[in-house]
């Protein structure tokens, strides 16, 4: 028969993993959290038993160990790649091997399901199109925090939505920054000097997506001031600029959308049906 627990157990393995998901999203790491959905005759554990695999291949609680353990290990990687979810399905009937040599009998379902750190958007620049990006970001289900090097531009009461505020000289507030493979930057600053001061410390940094609001011949600039300082090819590379779907936006709110839209194809490892502003089609020649 399926082994039972006691519901005070039970509660405290389950407070052990919500506790460890919550640690590990703070600090912008994946993992894959395996839940048994489903279990038909006798199982090497319960209905609802949990594991939580870390992307350090670590794990916390079990689901019955033995090969259906390893199996969901290894799926789990995928999982976390992927940012997909799977379910898995075990007949012990056909394999009594796969609890070590409990023979059970029974079946049981497996759902894995990812787990992402909340992304994070940094913009740059308090203006007015950043305030609409802030906004339209916040509803697409991202943080944001606002950086200014002026006070009157980076403060809750003018981004009342954003989980943070920095203003002051640029290096100094980069000092407090900790961007991670699930943050959003996006540079719109008020002049060309602050773009490539923030450009500059982006490029250094871990972050799923770089973009610069500004036209392809002020990339081009920076591209050719980097390069003196050792930026590589495959760094600028990274950069959406200009940033943005290419959506025919002209107001503070369409180009939020335009942007937001990117990062969210970004996000969701997505192919956008438009081009990016950033993306220029190759011209074929009429013979």
């Amino acid at each position: 028969m399926t082994p039972a627990k006691p519901e005070s157990n039970l509660i405290n393995e389950a407070m052990d993993i919500f506790e460890e998901i919550a640690r590990l999203r703070k600090s912008g790491r994946k993992a894959a959290l395996a839940t048994i959905i489903n279990v038909q005759g006798s199982v090497p554990s319960y209905e609802t038993s949990k594991i939580l695999i870390r992307d350090d291949g670590s794990i916390v609680g079990t689901v019955g160990g033995g090969c259906v353990e390893a199996d969901v290990w290894s799926t789990a990687q995928d999982v976390m790649r992927e940012e997909k979810p799977r379910r898995l399905h075990f007949n012990l009937n056909e394999n009594p091997d796969a609890d070590q040599g409990l023979v059970c009998g029974g079946s049981l379902d497996i759902f894995i399901e990812p787990i992402l750190a909340t992304p994070t958007l940094y913009l740059f620049g308090g203006g007015h199109v950043s305030l609409s990006i802030s906004k339209v970001a916040s509803l697409a289900g991202f943080e944001t925090i606002v950086v200014d090097d002026r006070p009157a531009f980076a403060n809750k009461e003018r981004f009342p939505e954003a989980l943070e505020t920095y203003s002051g000289d640029w290096e100094q507030s980069f000092a407090q920054l900790q961007p991670n493979d699930f943050s959003y930057l996006v540079i719109a600053t008020r002049g060309h000097k602050g773009d490539l001061t923030c450009l500059r410390w982006a490029l250094a940094t871990s972050a799923r997506f770089i973009g610069m609001i500004g036209s392809k011949r002020k990339l081009i600039e920076f591209s050719k001031v980097l390069a003196t300082e050792g930026v590589s090819q495959d760094q600028f590379e990274r950069i959406h600029s200009p940033v943005g779907l290419a959506i025919g936006a002209l107001t503070p709110g369409e180009i939020a959308v335009a942007v937001v839209a990117e990062m969210v194809t970004v996000r969701r490892n997505a192919t956008p049906s438009v081009a990016a502003l950033a993306y220029q089609p190759k011209v074929q020649q009429v013979s």
